[in-house]
């Protein structure tokens, strides 16, 4: 059972500053923070759990009914994330490329501690073994009052690219090959920039990655040694009762300081066909994976190919909606829907094939889900992108970025548009 605590703060951007620096001292974080964006499916201003009572990590041999056995041997709240590898259990595939973090491929937990902020509302729910700390825990945070242990940073990351440029455009080209066959009609490409060696201070890090960023599903994970800092605009599916909901992005354009040229931008992905072509065909796929699951003719696209703006992009997003059985079993949702169709392509087992056979490293929790689900079996799962994660035991930085290839790709945009999405991490990184 859970105890709850209720208070009302001042100043949330100083107590959001300030909680976060206060969970350091745990070895279990995640961190989830919607930074003031609201719309009708926003559930929160930020969440935090920390410390693990009881967790589950696995690899992904039957890796989503270990996790539906233990949602619902715990039936409480639980924090962690889905790898993009856990595909291998969901079809016959496999995942033999380099892997330099070695994070496992699913881990949740079960926190003693979770704190939830809305509005000007902070919300304590701790376990009633550590109730009896929630009054000093928010004098603690509130006034600054702990040690702070987050380390120092030492030089500046030497970043290489796993692949180079003139390897990227003849890997493109094999895949409009495929599509020009029919094999497959869209293909997420990614490529990997990665560090060895580095001393990192990650929460410094994800710090600057938010304020450039302030996207809607940031997030900071901290498992033992392993961390994800992560500015993803994306959310891959939200569990409301019996309504869920998966809003995934394709199409993306640079912003401009000069409001006129911004504004020019905007229109332009508004209208560039390729772009919406992109959005359009994994819509079709996630109204699929959708389907397997929800109740006949409940599947709606709220929203289609509507551009949202970012601080560093503006990002075309649709929004399919569906309504399930009150007695669907949310992981089930979760595994017919994963890994999530913005990140891999269609039809999807091909392009998931084509994907292993010519990237160039193990994907990982890049392009996974972090999220949570809730005691009456609620979730939210956010697409793990535009992020940096770090194996601080191997000293192995890595931050990936990807592009949607179809027939009207043309190699040199989809390059520079992986450079424009990586642009916020490498510069976070640079400021060491």
């Amino acid at each position: 059972m859970r105890q709850r605590l209720l208070h009302t703060v001042d100043d949330i951007g100083a107590f959001k500053r300030s909680v976060l620096r206060w969970a350091q001292r745990f070895d279990e974080i995640v961190w989830l923070d919607s930074n003031g964006h609201q719309n009708s499916y926003t559930s929160f201003e930020a969440l935090l759990a920390v410390d693990g009572l009881t967790a589950i990590s696995t690899d992904y041999h039957n890796a989503f009914e270990d996790l539906k056995a233990y949602q619902s041997q715990v039936n409480d709240w639980i924090f962690g994330y889905l790898s993009y590898d856990l595909k291998n259990d969901v079809e016959a595939l496999d995942s033999q490329n380099f892997d330099g973090l070695e994070f496992p491929e699913l881990y949740f937990f079960q926190p003693k501690k979770i704190i939830q902020i809305q509005g000007s509302q902070v919300e304590f729910l701790y376990l009633d073994m550590v109730a009896d700390e929630m009054q000093s825990d928010f004098e603690s945070i509130s006034q600054n009052d702990f040690e702070e242990n987050i380390g120092f940073q030492h030089g500046q990351p030497s970043i290489k690219m796993r692949i180079f440029k003139d390897e990227y455009f003849n890997k493109v080209s094999l895949i409009l090959d495929h599509i020009h066959q029919g094999d497959i009609y869209e293909v997420n490409f990614c490529q990997e920039f990665y560090c060895e060696g580095f001393d990192m201070t990650p929460l410094p890090v994800y710090e600057r990655l938010n304020a450039i960023s302030r996207p809607p599903f940031a997030t900071f994970m901290k498992l033992f040694g392993n961390y994800l800092l992560c500015a993803s605009p994306e959310r891959f599916l939200r569990k409301v009762g019996t309504k869920i909901v998966s809003q995934p992005i394709k199409g993306t354009a640079a912003r401009s300081l000069d409001p006129k040229k911004d504004a020019e931008l905007k229109r332009h992905l508004e209208k560039d066909q390729k772009e919406r072509s992109e959005n359009v065909m994994i819509v079709d796929l996630v109204r699929n994976d959708l389907s397997k699951t929800a109740l006949k003719g409940s599947v709606q696209v709220e929203e289609l190919c509507k551009v949202y703006s970012f601080a560093q992009v503006h990002q075309m997003i649709s929004t399919v909606c569906c309504e399930v059985k009150k007695d669907e079993n949310p992981v089930d949702i979760i595994k017919n829907c994963f890994p999530m169709g913005s990140m891999t392509g269609a039809p999807k087992v091909s392009a998931m094939q084509i994907i292993e056979a010519l990237e160039s490293f193990k994907r990982g929790v890049y392009s996974g889900a972090v999220g949570y689900f809730t005691p009456k079996g609620d979730f939210d799962f956010n697409v793990v992108i535009r992020s940096i994660l770090y194996n601080s035991s191997k000293k192995y930085l890595s931050y990936a970025v990807g592009s949607a290839i179809t027939a009207m790709s043309n190699p040199e945009k989809e390059y520079l548009e992986c450079l424009l999405k990586a642009k916020a991490m490498r510069q976070v990184l640079e400021e060491v």
